[in-house]
């Protein structure tokens, strides 16, 4: 294979493009966020604003920030929300919120029952229903 570059390897090049690959994967899932988690990441994907500017506007620290977005970017790149969307068929409303809720949001079960109002025991049964119709594909 012939090298464009001398300095870049063909490995390397495979590199980039896998990370080019998932900065326009997660350009294209920014949408499926609401609120904070949103804003944060159109600001650090789009306008290219950096981990400090971010924490200065938000007003924590910039180590929180850096995790913030290095959890955000997981949950949207692993896809088990995607997946979700895929089978919706296959789900109800309710399925569907808790499932936004746990794969996209990263809400524990706990917050998940107080806020869906039911009790841990059906969010967590709820949860693992879903996984189970994830793998089915």
């Amino acid at each position: 294979m012939r090298r464009l570059n001398p300095n870049i390897s063909p490995d390397q090049l495979k590199a980039k493009s896998s990370y080019r690959g998932k900065i326009e994967t997660l350009r294209n899932r920014v949408s499926l966020l609401v609120g904070t988690d949103r804003l944060i990441m159109t600001m650090h994907l789009s306008n290219g604003n950096s981990y400090r500017q971010l924490a200065r506007l938000i007003g924590v620290n910039e180590a929180n920030i850096a995790r913030r977005i290095r959890k955000i970017t997981e949950r949207l790149i692993e896809g088990e929300y995607i997946e979700c969307l895929k089978n919706r068929d296959k789900l109800t409303k309710t399925q569907m919120a808790i499932a936004r809720d746990y794969f996209l949001t990263g809400l524990s079960q706990k917050a998940i029952a107080a806020k869906r109002h039911t009790s841990f025991y059906n969010a967590r049964e709820t949860i693992l229903k879903i996984k189970q119709i994830i793998k089915q594909k």
